[in-house]
This record gives C-alpha cells, structure tokens and sequence, in this order.
C-alpha cells in the first residue's frame, strides 16, 4: 500500500505535531519507522501548478483499531488543522530529515557563538514543527548554559520577530509595560492598561501565560474575557477603545515564543537571553514604540541583587535600543508578592478591587500600578517629570479607569461565569506572635501551584499578611484554596515543612 487515508484524532497534544500509525500498518513495517521517529506527512499533486502539502509530526504507534486502522495516518488536532486537508485524503509517509539547523544547536551546546542567519535557521525549523520537544530542550540548555552574548540575543530575537506576524499602527506611539516575572500577584499590567489607554496612548497589551508562576498575565485576564484574539480583532479593539490584553499565541507574534514556552514551563526554565528575546520580539512584533520594563529585586525573586539586575538591564537596553525601541528599564522592590491573590480568579479580584477603589483593595498592588503608569504618560512630551503619577491617580480614583476596563472586556467577549474560588480551603497559621518580616516568592508561588494555579483557575493562595503587620499565634498568614483533594493535600503539606512566611516573635 503506498498512500493512507486521512484521519482527524481528537487528542490536544499541546504545541507538539503527532501523527499515529497502527503496528499492523504494512506502511510501518515497510519503512523501519519506530514510535517517537519524526516523520513527514505529504500529498502527491499531479497537478504540476500546484505544491504538495506536507506537515511534519512525531510519530506514535497504535495497538487498538478503535484509534487507526491499519490502512489510515492519524494526526493530532494542532497538526490536523496545521495540514488542512480533508478527512479521507490520500497521504503518503516518509522519514523526516533531519534539520540542518540541529548542527547548530550542538555547536551551541558546545559553547560555539552563533550568527543571526543560524538562529533564524533553528527559529524557522522550531516554527515549521520541525524539532521534538526534546531536541527544544537541547536547544534551550545549550544556550542557558553556554550563555549568549549581547548580539546573539539580539540575532535571537531578530529571528523571532522575523518568523511571525506584525502589527503597524500608521506611526502613533504605541506604549507597553512588562515586568520579567517572579513575583506572585504582580499583576500592574492588568491596571495599568485601562489608565493609560484612558490618558489616550494606545497601549496593545500582549502577555504570555505563566511559565513558572501561579499565573501570567494572560491567565488572570481569561478569568474576565477572551484572550484568545487574532490580530484583526486586536487591531480592531485597540483602535476603539486605545487598549486590549491579549494572548501573543493567537495573534502569531513571534510564535516560536509560545513553542519554547511550552518546553520551559515544566522545567522551570528562564534564562536572561531567552527572556530577553521573548519579551522583546513580542513587544516589537505588536508594534511597540515605547515600552517599560520592570525589574523587581529581592531576595527570592529572579534577580536576588542589583548587580544582576544591572547587567540584565544593560541586555535590555542593548538589544531594545538596536530595535529602535524607546525603552526604559525601571527596577523595582521585589521582597515580597504585590497584591494579596496569587492565582488567576484571585489576582483579577484584586484587579477589580483596585479599580473598584473598594476599601479592602490591596495598596501595595494600587501603588505600584500607579507608579508605572505614571512613567508610561510621561512617555507623553506634553507630560512634565512627575506629573504622571498624578494623572494616573485621578484617572483611577474618578472611575474612568474601571470604565474603560469594562469596556475592552466587552470588546474581547466578556467571560459569562462569575469569580469563583476553590472550595478546598486552608488556612495557614502563624507559628508564633510577633511581625512578619519576610516572605520567600519562591515558596510562596510553589505552594500555589501545588494547589493547582494556573491550569485550574480558582485554585491558589490569599495572603493576609505582609511583611511589617503583626500576626498572633495561629492566625492565618494564608489561605490556600484548591478544586482537587489531591492538589489541596499537597498544598497543605508542602506549607507544613515551610510556609515561605517568616515572623519574628516579639
């Protein structure tokens, strides 16, 4: 048999092309393949105007004919849709090639520096599908571990602008603020968005989900309304009401970014010169004139000191000043989480509460979103030194800031469910009486994971406490809030060996 027919496998295989082939296919046995083999799925035209279509996909082997049938190829929704043939084509099979561009990457890991057209080389193939998440991986280690220096983070995030869709907004000044992560309950963008669109700078707020938070941007804003825009309904929004928070992956700005995202995350991976690249390709891709980056420094956040903090900010400056990015690197007190929810549905309370102007609204969070703005307006030639902040603090404290937010959130399909909150509830309590004087983010942030942030959206941590407030033996310093027995049991212990609070007894 020389061609297979077709099939559509209902399996979300997450940012990663799978095809399955039955063991009894004569396909199979003909051609040596092995499961995990990568593998190119393509039609024969005998039309000679027209081109073949041709996916490449990694490949898994079936026993069950409930899954494949010997004479038919299975491929995975994401490869499926990539390969946009209908079900019952004639498709044929082959060993994939392997990419040239996989020399590089062990160049890479031998600590060899690479040029801008090898980066765009391995961008392109990771774009095309053409790498397994283990050869991402090798990728990835080789350049945190080899490091990078400044022109080839530059190469790199060249590459990945260069390899998606871009966003030209006719030469307004475009404003953006992101902060490199780390700290729970850091969710300025999410306030800072409705007051400066409110101001009237456009400001096309696209954010990644959580690699290793509790939750990013873009999760804590599908708690409230789509993220899932493409560019046109971006474009769209923005010029309506001078402001959106969408997810990057949708609008294909610099797509190879949410590829990496998808190996980076359940390693607990972040290096300087991938994040760089990240952020600043997504940035440029949107079309991005001016843009704050946010720098906390703490402890146990990513940057524990200001030297590191330094020579990140120098990284930042190089490469967003060769892109011909205004870009202002702001460095912030990283000590302790922002707001008091760390989870999606509990960081867009706070939000809410912040733009509610509610009493019990977290002023740590109100504080900082106010600071930032502030620099954001002053990006404004009108706007003198200082008085941003001024600005910003009336348009939130008059209600114009929660009005726009209401606005764009309708815009981008208003989630119809309300804010709900696990219903497996703990509270951690104070070991002794005394002040908090510390609070670990790295533990903080693990506990919540654990609990299940951000994949289940009401799961999470409350913080009640924050360092300088007073606590009393067994009052509660967190909640912890899980949907899963199984998650909440590993929550609650996990909190037993450490809280990540430390008080100091009176």
């Amino acid at each position: 048999m020389n061609a297979l027919k077709l099939k559509p496998i209902a399996i979300d295989t997450y940012k990663e092309n799978v095809a399955y082939l039955h063991r009894d296919c004569d396909i199979y046995q003909s051609q040596g393949f092995q499961a995990l083999n990568k593998i190119e799925v393509y039609t024969e035209s005998t039309d000679t105007q027209t081109a073949h279509a041709q996916v490449f996909a990694t490949l898994n082997v079936a026993d069950g004919k409930c899954i494949i049938a010997p004479g038919e190829i299975g491929l995975s929704e994401q490869v499926f849709k990539q390969f946009n043939q209908p079900e019952g084509t004639l498709v044929k099979v082959r060993h994939a090639t392997q990419p040239q561009s996989l020399s590089y990457v062990h160049r890479k890991i031998s600590g060899d520096r690479l040029e801008y057209p090898e980066y765009l080389e391995i961008i392109q193939d990771i774009n095309a599908n053409r790498y397994s998440k283990i050869e991402i991986t090798a990728y990835l280690v080789g350049c945190a571990e080899s490091e990078m220096d400044r022109d080839e983070v530059l190469y790199l995030t060249q590459a990945m602008i260069n390899t998606g869709q871009r966003i030209d907004w006719n030469g307004s000044m475009v404003a953006d603020k992101h902060c490199i992560g780390g700290i729970p309950g850091n969710r300025t963008s999410m306030l800072i968005m409705p007051i400066v669109a409110t101001y009237g700078l456009l400001m096309p707020k696209t954010s990644s989900r959580a690699i290793t938070s509790p939750a990013g941007s873009a999760d804590t804003m599908e708690a409230l309304a789509k993220v899932e825009l493409d560019i046109s309904e971006l474009k769209k929004i923005v010029k309506k009401h001078g402001g959106c928070l969408a997810w990057g992956g949708t609008a294909k700005l610099a797509p190879v970014d949410d590829i990496l995202i998808t190996v980076e995350r359940p390693l607990s991976m972040d290096s300087p010169g991938q994040m760089v690249a990240s952020i600043l390709s997504k940035k440029v891709a949107a079309g991005v004139t001016h843009l704050i980056i946010d720098i906390p420094v703490g402890p146990t956040a990513k940057m524990h000191s200001y030297s590191k903090a330094t020579k990140l900010r120098k990284l930042f400056e190089y490469v967003g000043d060769s892109l011909g990015l205004h870009l202002e690197v702001i460095m912030t007190d990283g000590k302790q989480p922002i707001g008091s929810g760390v989870g999606p549905n509990l960081e867009a309370r706070d939000i809410m509460n912040v733009l509610e102007n509610t009493p019990n609204a977290s002023q740590h969070l109100r504080e900082k979103a106010l600071q930032l703005s502030g620099r954001i307006i002053e990006f404004d030639a009108k706007v003198r030194a200082g008085q941003g902040y001024a600005i910003a603090r009336d348009i939130l404290e008059s209600g114009r800031a929660l009005e726009k937010f209401n606005a764009i959130i309708d815009a981008q399909g208003r989630n119809p469910n309300p804010l709900t909150f696990g219903t497996l509830t703990y509270d951690v309590p104070a070991p002794k009486t005394g002040t908090v004087t510390a609070i670990n983010n790295f533990i903080v942030a693990h506990i919540a994971r654990l609990a299940g942030a951000p994949i289940d959206k009401a799961s999470g941590l409350f913080i009640h406490k924050k360092v300088g407030d007073r606590v009393v033996q067994g009052e509660a310093l967190y909640t912890i809030y899980a949907e899963f027995e199984a998650d909440f049991v590993f929550a609650k212990e996990a909190a037993a060996l450490d809280s990540g609070v430390e008080v100091h007894a009176e």
